[in-house]
């Protein structure tokens, strides 16, 4: 039996202002993949507070890696995230290091233009770039107007709502297509812009004034779930408060995404009552979050006080459901805990809403299951670059 091929080594900066969603969603992929991605800290310590608030806890410093050989390098964008990458030294030597030695290079949103074309090392090439910011690649690089443009090793993308395709690209350049339909099929990841949804027995939503949001954690939660959900709210201006169920403020999601909550769960509920719960999904977390009394009785007061909860993933069937907090209405949930729901009849759409109870299926979903619970989804969608 011939061996085992090498598990790819990617490395991944990130810096304050970073885009959460850039970040996390090839974290998440990569990893499922099989490749060993060090989460590195280009600043002086571990914590990082990245876009709209998201607090992530680095695997090492930058400069404790420039040493290191990857075999791809991949740069996360936001503002001013990209233009801190861009300024930083130790970062620029190394992704010239590791193009001089013919290796895979992604970037994505403002960093094409920020970074990596700062450092000329999109010369002679085709690339893309969130449309704000193609203007600033000089004339050395031909601006592609597409979603993800591959060149030699160069690998650009767009934006936020296109980091899924933009990582599945890497996933093909590291293992081949075969690997990214083993990914992308059980995520019910798609391409498509704008997003779907079923709405049963519609309500309307209210809240005075900013609406406040709580989100809990667990370990093992789905981390693309839970910042996908804070990052698009806070995009909208919601208040949304991270909680952790754990006995500290870090959580350790599923994929090895270190979460810094903003409080614990007990502090949180001293702030009820929230005109929005939303529960992430991951397993074992989904289970730590169905056993925490506080999470549920909070959870009993919305659904008694017919304000909005919802729960994405393994969260509806191991949270909502064992609590009757779906009962007389209809969800969804992933495929394979589907047999869990009283009425499955609903399982087979990406997003439902039943009233006040809104719920979704999988990471691969998460985008739109929060464009979906935003008052003013199509502003938000387009800030999000979903063209459809």
């Amino acid at each position: 039996m011939p061996p085992a091929p090498p598990t790819p080594q990617v490395l991944l900066p990130i810096v304050a202002g970073t885009e959460p969603i850039e970040a996390s969603i090839p974290i998440d992929f990569l990893r499922r993949a099989g490749a060993d991605v060090t989460v590195a800290s280009a600043g002086d310590a571990l914590l990082v507070e990245i876009m709209y608030g998201v607090k992530i806890m680095a695997d090492e410093l930058l400069a404790d890696c420039a040493a290191a050989s990857y075999d791809l390098i991949v740069l996360p964008g936001g503002v001013p995230g990209a233009a801190n990458l861009g300024a930083c030294a130790t970062l620029e030597g190394m992704v010239r290091k590791h193009v001089e030695k013919g290796g895979l290079y992604a970037a994505i949103c403002a960093a094409p233009p920020l970074a990596l074309a700062s450092w000329c090392l999109l010369d002679g090439h085709k690339a893309t770039g969130h449309p704000w910011f193609v203007e600033k690649f000089p004339p050395e690089v031909t601006a592609v107007d597409a979603n993800v443009v591959v060149d030699g090793n160069a690998v650009t993308g767009t934006g936020p709502a296109t980091s899924m395709e933009f990582v599945l690209a890497l996933v093909e350049q590291l293992y081949g297509k075969e690997k990214v339909e083993q990914i992308a099929k059980p995520m019910l990841v798609r391409y498509e812009g704008g997003y779907s949804m079923n709405e049963l027995n519609s309500v309307q939503w209210h809240c005075s004034g900013t609406p406040k949001v709580l989100l809990p954690l667990g370990n093992g939660i789905e981390e693309m779930e839970a910042i996908i959900i804070v990052d698009a709210l806070r995009r909208a201006n919601a208040d949304v408060v991270v909680a952790s169920a754990e006995d500290g403020v870090v959580v350790t999601a599923r994929h090895g995404t270190r979460i810094v909550a903003d409080v614990m769960l007990d502090e949180a509920a001293d702030r009820a009552p929230f005109d929005l719960i939303i529960v992430p999904g991951g397993m074992p977390g989904a289970k730590t979050l169905g056993g925490c009394e506080q999470l549920v009785a909070l959870l009993k007061k919305q659904a008694e006080a017919n304000r909005p909860y919802g729960a994405i993933g393994a969260a509806t069937a191991h949270v909502l459901e064992p609590h009757g907090l779906l009962k007389g209405k209809k969800a969804t949930t992933c495929a394979s805990m589907a047999g869990l729901l009283a009425d499955d009849s609903e399982c087979e759409n990406r997003v439902v809403v039943d009233g006040n109870v809104i719920t979704s299926r999988s990471p691969g979903t998460a985008m739109e299951y929060a464009v979906a619970v935003v008052e003013e989804a199509r502003r938000l969608a387009e800030g999000l670059l979903f063209l459809g």
